[in-house]
């Protein structure tokens, strides 16, 4: 064997250090070679580096700090490993193990100084029954940074221990299947969750229910390709029928419908989890920003009555009716010469065009003026959305669903029209309060198509007569005074409905995709349940079977269980073969 530094590596993997790995790396750049095969080495000795020198393996004990940082009346310090015991030992002077789950106060200590940290609750958890699957420990101490860094340090101090990477206990968990990687995401979820709905979802999720359903779809998957193979393998010598691949087909069928179901869920859980988009447009000066502050009731958004004050896209989180939603206020929509003012245009289309809902605002009282009231609404929203220049994504969005004006002749104009893409807007008409009543009748009108209703909600001593809520087909407009605040409580609640309906009830039906990476997997195994459906009746089965085994990878990468050993089970389980 030469001794080139690889081949060291090799000899002396067990006293593998840093420097040596430095070396390698010096030689492969004085050598200029830098093969493949000898870059895996090197990538592997360092990790086998790390691994003994900087205990990055489950021999290692890990402990961190998971309460919240800062001030507080308690603190939590986590301990799991197989030093568990030694650390309670060390630390919290115990001569033999405590029971499991029972809180016993002690007096902690630096185990080199003997200095006494503090008193506090200690609970052993003894594994496989603890969160990581291993022997841990909780150290329920008083919350000053000053004690939380006496701990620390002392746990420091034992040997074996050292501080947790972010997220490892979880890993932990998952690695000792305590939980699968559904649970995990749903455990973050659960952590960063800010509403309630929010919360609901991310508990059902953490509970498992997601991961059951994807790991029926996996038995299903795998007790198809047990057949298959048992099938190809056994049927000329055991007593296996061919209705079994009949069987097969009739059961990924199902499945394969079952999971395009799972898909076609207009993204409600995946908006749930990141919060619903929800844009306000309009042109300068109608009252969009007076609007963010009324819905989020804090002055988010600078207010002056200078055109085009906001030049930029302002966010703010919210919680309606306890869903999540980002709320954008956006810069006014006209021509103009000013580059910085352009810009800003840009950007509120750009939020537009990404917005789930829209709210297109307008001035009332600059309509007051008109002789003839707004007798078609639809065409009035058509020719402001025009003007605004929102008809062009409009159009990309929903080809067959665009404004249709049609002209019979030139005295009889016919309009007609389809209104779907409205589904996503919210028409708002504020500035209510600058407007008397009678005028607001004469702007809207009335006639035989169109419903204009008096909000009794809105009727009390502060705001007076009720406002009205113009209704005509499916599109109901809301007229609103951010002002005075007559006619928000209408607005909000009608938002709220729109933002309820887009996320759905996480607790009923199914549970719902809830990443981006569930919805790439199950794509990718209704794209290979497909192709095995389409091969046709006596093919090739082992070819069959093989676009099988893709649509099982692709379900276990959602678990985090990819095995053969399970289909193997299944085999000489179900058909007892050489029994």
């Amino acid at each position: 064997m030469m001794n080139t530094p690889c081949n060291i590596y090799l000899r002396l993997w067990p006293k593998l250090n840093l420097k040596i790995y430095r070396r390698c790396q010096q030689w492969i750049l004085l050598n200029n070679q830098v093969s493949p095969t000898l870059h895996k080495k090197c990538v592997l000795a360092r990790f086998y580096s790390h691994a003994v020198n900087g205990n990055y393996t489950h021999d290692s004990t890990i402990f961190s700090l998971s309460s919240g940082h800062g001030k507080c009346g308690v603190a939590v310090v986590r301990v799991s490993g197989p030093a568990t015991w030694s650390v309670l030992q060390n630390i919290a002077q115990f001569k033999e193990k405590p029971a499991p789950r029972l809180a016993l106060v002690r007096k902690l200590v630096n185990p080199n100084t003997r200095i006494v940290i503090d008193k506090g609750l200690v609970l052993y958890f003894q594994g496989p029954h603890s969160f990581t699957g291993e022997d841990s420990a909780e150290f329920q101490v008083h919350g000053g940074p000053a004690v939380v860094a006496a701990l620390l340090g002392a746990l420091h101090g034992v040997p074996g221990c050292r501080q947790a990477l972010p997220g490892e206990f979880t890993k932990r968990a998952f690695q000792n299947a305590k939980l699968d990687l559904t649970e995990v995401e749903g455990l973050g979820d659960l952590i960063h969750a800010e509403t309630e709905v929010q919360r609901r979802q991310a508990l059902r999720q953490m509970e498992g229910d997601l991961g059951h359903l994807y790991q029926q779809w996996r038995t299903d998957i795998i007790k198809s390709v047990a057949d298959l193979e048992a099938f190809i393998d056994f049927s000329e010598d055991q007593d296996i029928e061919d209705e079994v691949v009949q069987q097969v087909h009739a059961r990924v069928g199902k499945l394969n419908d079952e999971i395009a179901r799972h898909l076609d869920d207009k993204r409600q859980g995946e908006r749930l989890r990141e919060g619903v988009h929800v844009a306000i447009i309009g042109e300068p000066n109608v009252g969009k920003s007076s609007l963010l502050n009324a819905i989020c009731q804090r002055p988010a958004a600078i207010v002056n009555d200078v055109a085009g004050t906001t030049r930029d896209v302002i966010e703010t989180h919210v919680s309606l009716g306890g869903y999540p939603v980002l709320l954008s206020d956006t810069a006014g929509l006209r021509e103009t010469e000013d580059k910085v003012e352009k810009e800003g245009v840009r950007r509120a289309l750009q939020r537009a065009q990404q917005a789930d809902v829209k709210v297109l605002v307008f001035d009332i009282s600059r309509l007051q003026g008109q002789r003839e009231p707004l007798r078609n609404m639809y065409q009035f929203i058509q020719h402001e959305i025009e003007t605004l220049g929102l008809n062009d994504f409009n159009k990309e969005e929903h080809p067959d669903n665009v404004f249709d004006v049609r002209t019979k002749s030139k005295k009889n104009e016919r309009v007609s029209y389809s209104s779907s893409f409205l589904k996503d807007y919210i028409i708002v008409f504020n500035k209510l309060d600058i407007v008397e009543e009678i005028n607001i009748q004469n702007i809207i009108g009335q006639s035989k198509e169109r419903s204009v209703q008096t909000n009794t909600v809105e009727a009390d001593e502060q705001h007076g007569n009720g406002v009205p809520i113009v209704t005509e087909g499916d599109l109901t407009t809301y007229c609103i005074s951010c002002t005075s605040g007559k006619g928000m409580d209408a607005l909000v609640t009608a938002l709220t409905r729109k933002v309820e309906q887009m996320c759905g009830n996480p607790l009923s039906g199914h549970p719902s995709l809830t990443q981006a990476r569930h919805r790439a997997h199950l794509t990718a195994c209704v794209a290979h349940l497909d192709h095995f459906r389409s091969g046709r009746p006596g093919g090739d089965i082992v070819l069959q079977s093989e676009s099988l085994r893709r649509a099982l990878r692709e379900i276990g990468k959602l678990t985090g269980r990819i095995t053969t050993e399970d289909i193997l089970d299944v085999i000489f389980h179900d058909f007892c073969i050489g029994k």
